[in-house]
């Protein structure tokens, strides 16, 4: 992606593009029920999308000898995200067994991933919190995969937490959750966020120093346009 865009999208709050998006009528983008497994590791995550789609196991077809398999969607999914990209995981919302493992989040890790998030649990997930690589899940789960879901599909559309993801797709999580910006949106979103970011930057400073919300924000009152003005002149903002 746009090296330029993915710098704006790092510094700006998943809330902020959620309302950015939500002007142009997009209102489902926020990815429900998900949460960073450890703390904040700095900037955003952001990257493009690539997909990683479970579907319910049958017992027949998802024995651990499955893992024997280097074409298994799950193991290949991991050997073949990009670097920069964030890898997705539809789980049907269903953390009764894990998306992945720390073993695995670690090689995606080592080979540059910008991030990995799913709408179900990881297992080890206290040793995935502790990995230099943003990962969102919905809870910790210990059973293996193979217990409820079976991997296969990589790199096609998918539901993660409610939310339509296509491939190629903008992902930015933060320290609250994690949204998907159309591909093709992603450089004027950004732009808009940085500009509404710095706005809310000022009226937090106003409000602290005792400013009424009325006319500030939303911004209706003249004197606020200039003081904003006056404010981003001084800061460099």
């Amino acid at each position: 992606m746009d090296e330029t865009t993915r710098q704006k999208l790092g510094g700006v709050s998943v809330a902020t593009l959620a309302t950015v998006l939500f002007k142009r009528g997009l209102r489902n983008q926020v990815i429900q029920g998900v949460h960073p497994v450890g703390p904040a590791k700095g900037r955003n995550m952001v990257g493009p999308a690539f997909t990683l789609r479970y579907m319910p196991a049958r017992e027949d077809r998802n024995t651990l000898a499955e893992f024997r398999s280097p074409e298994h969607p799950q193991r290949k999914a991991i050997e073949t995200c990009p670097p920069g990209h964030v890898l997705v995981m539809d789980s049907r919302k269903d953390a009764r067994a894990a998306s992945a493992g720390d073993i695995l989040i670690t090689r995606l890790m080592m080979r540059g991933a910008a991030g990995v998030v799913t709408d179900g649990g990881f297992r080890d997930a206290a040793t995935i919190g502790t990995l230099k690589i943003p990962a969102y899940h919905s809870r910790p789960s210990s059973p293996t995969n193979l217990t409820h879901h079976e991997a296969i599909e990589i790199n096609t559309p998918i539901g993660c937490g409610d939310a339509p993801v296509f491939p190629g797709d903008i992902l930015v999580g933060d320290a609250d959750c994690v949204i998907v910006i159309p591909a093709h949106l992603a450089e004027e979103i950004a732009a808009e966020a940085v500009e509404m970011t710095a706005y809310e930057d000022f009226v937090a400073e106003r409000v602290k120093a005792g400013e009424s919300i009325i006319g500030l924000y939303p911004q209706t009152q003249d004197h606020h346009r200039a003081a904003f003005e006056a404010w981003r002149a001084k800061t460099g903002r």
